[in-house]
């Protein structure tokens, strides 16, 4: 029986990619289901934080950093970020971690969660320029406490993250 090399390459692929999914670990960029950002005060904080999840599971995949705000990208798509600058604490009036949903406009979904937030009476102020590096619009509002969301196009639409070696 003849099986073509790229038949016994392509299932080599798949199988490859399922026992990492199988393990935590998707190797693509797809699905993007968001992200949920912690912050740290410190640079020193977060590395600690960082490798004290490797200790239980939870490890480094990425670095994604901005002039304001170094990220810890997790390969469960969770975020660790060291305390914003003080230019982009002040812009997300004092929020630091938050919730990130992917959609394909940042700055009319974030308008829109504007509008339905305060129709329930909470208030909501949309920061557009926070990080201009990258596709984020942050919504900051009262029904959230410390936090904010943010609003951002596909990881695929970002700068390329520096890849992290263990």
């Amino acid at each position: 029986m003849f099986v073509p090399v790229w038949a016994l390459v392509l299932v080599a692929l798949v199988l490859t990619w399922a026992l990492f999914a199988l393990n935590g670990k998707n190797l693509l960029p797809v699905p993007d289901q968001g992200s949920r950002l912690f912050a740290t005060p410190s640079v020193e904080a977060q590395r600690a934080i960082v490798e004290l999840l490797a200790q239980h599971g939870l490890t480094q995949r990425f670095r994604g950093d901005t002039e304001g705000v170094k990220r810890a990208i997790l390969w469960d798509g969770f975020t660790i970020i060291t305390a914003p600058s003080p230019a982009v604490r002040e812009k997300l009036l004092g929020t630091a971690g938050g919730i990130g949903v992917v959609v394909k406009d940042p700055i009319v979904a974030a308008e829109a969660a504007a509008t339905f937030l305060r129709a329930r009476g909470f208030s909501a102020t949309v920061v557009r320029d926070a990080e201009p590096e990258i596709p984020i619009c942050h919504l900051v509002t009262d029904a959230l406490l410390g936090v904010n969301l943010n609003f951002r196009k596909h990881a695929v639409r970002f700068p390329l993250p520096q890849r992290v070696t263990s």
